[in-house]
């Protein structure tokens, strides 16, 4: 037997379950809405998608989704696809078509999931994956142990180019390991993009020749193909150490485009992740998708963070981190580093530490660290000595009291 494709899904309809799924098998693979002679049973057989896996988990009485209501009873089940390779080969974009198509807006659909997914061998052979991971990070940032410490350029958009670099310039003077461009600044023309790279890496690179470590900068340089490429190669002239796309922005053909062209770690931000996931009847669990980011070419991928600003629940934040350290498949890990934001600051960091086990990760805080009374020197510092206390099994409290700034930190940290 050929290699196939998995795809798990939480599915609800309002019709017969096994039905359902067997109308989502053919509207995938080679069915249509009526029976064709071309499709014989030769063909079915070999390219036709398979239904695995059918499990009841319970009932309702209204559909999850907008749908006209066609029953009283709704059947909620876990449902297992699978797909030949030989109907689409190793490409990612075309698998997007396959797992994540039509089936979404079937009319026997009332809700939709998917949970969980898994590749055959050809794709790991057909795509590289990450080129730098956890170790090029830690490398290319000087940082052998421990998270990265990180921040976010704020205000996220209205600074100059020179503004910029002032804040860079502080945040390098302050220690900071790791700093981002938001997701919402890339070239505007109150912050050209040539020009904020240019700005800050002369902050940076003046600060690594006195110092000998050089602070990784992400420049979001998401845009088309070409100017994505034309921008990486001005970073990697100006001496920086990484680049950032958003992945809902640029897709999988641009991350895959850009993973190409790249000789820097590509910092992935999800904007736009709430569309695709938030609701419980729609979209995707992270754990699959973060697989296909992974194997386009991420090296760090955004998980939101624990107690955040925005709706996600800390199970989901650390369930999100666990699979992004883990395998994409048993034969090749492709380590991506996770990225913790989202209103953090060093109170999360005992938590985070403990859940996830690792401190392979970057955990960057922008309020947390620019608000400190003391300046952003102090932010950092308290930002850091947070994850020391974490790591030792420190109360923070205590280590608060050898640390003037973590202590003044906890009067402003919520």
């Amino acid at each position: 037997m050929g290699e196939r494709i998995h795809a798990t899904y939480w599915l609800e309809t309002g019709g017969n379950p096994a039905q359902a799924a067997e109308v989502i098998a053919g509207e995938q693979s080679s069915g249509t809405f009526v029976a064709l002679a071309t499709e014989t049973p030769e063909l079915k057989a070999r390219a036709g998608a398979r239904v695995e896996r059918l499990e009841v988990i319970d009932t309702a009485s209204a559909p999850s989704l907008p749908s006209p209501k066609v029953s009283t009873r709704y059947t909620r089940c876990t449902l297992e696809l699978s797909w030949p390779i030989e109907n689409l080969g190793p490409c990612l974009p075309t698998l997007m078509a396959t797992i994540a198509g039509n089936l979404y807006e079937l009319r026997a659909v009332t809700g939709l999931r998917m949970l969980d997914l898994q590749l055959p061998p050809s794709f790991a052979a057909a795509y590289p994956g990450p080129a730098f991971g956890v170790e090029g990070t830690r490398r290319l940032a000087g940082v052998a142990h421990g998270p990265l410490i990180g921040t976010i350029i704020k205000p996220s958009v209205g600074l100059s180019a020179q503004e910029t670099a002032q804040q860079v310039r502080e945040l390098v003077a302050g220690g900071i390991d790791f700093i981002k461009d938001d997701e919402l600044q890339s070239d505007g023309p109150n912050c050209p993009f040539d020009e904020r790279v240019r700005a800050v890496m002369r902050v940076v690179n003046e600060a690594a020749d006195r110092s000998g470590k050089k602070v990784m900068v992400a420049f979001n340089l998401t845009g088309d193909l070409d100017k994505m490429r034309r921008r990486h190669d001005l970073v990697l002239a100006e001496g920086g150490t990484c680049v950032m796309a958003c992945l809902n922005s640029v897709g999988v053909l641009g991350l895959h485009e850009l993973r190409r062209h790249s000789q820097l770690p590509i910092h992935a931000h999800r904007a736009g992740w709430g569309y695709l996931s938030r609701s419980p009847a729609l979209g995707f669990d992270f754990a699959p998708l973060q697989k296909i980011w992974r194997l386009a070419g991420a090296d760090h991928l955004h998980v939101n963070g624990l107690r955040n600003k925005f709706s996600e629940p800390d199970e989901s934040v650390i369930a999100a981190a666990r699979a992004v350290l883990a395998p994409v498949m048993p034969e090749a890990a492709m380590p991506a580093m996770p990225v913790f934001s989202s209103g953090q600051t060093g109170l999360q960091a005992h938590d985070t530490y403990a859940a996830l086990g690792c401190a392979d990760l970057i955990h960057t805080a922008g309020g947390g660290i620019f608000g400190h009374p003391k300046g952003v020197p102090a932010g950092v510092e308290a930002l850091r000595a947070s994850w020391h206390a974490a790591m030792e099994g420190v109360p923070l409290a205590r280590h608060a009291e050898r640390v003037p700034a973590l202590a003044e930190a906890l009067r402003f940290w919520r």
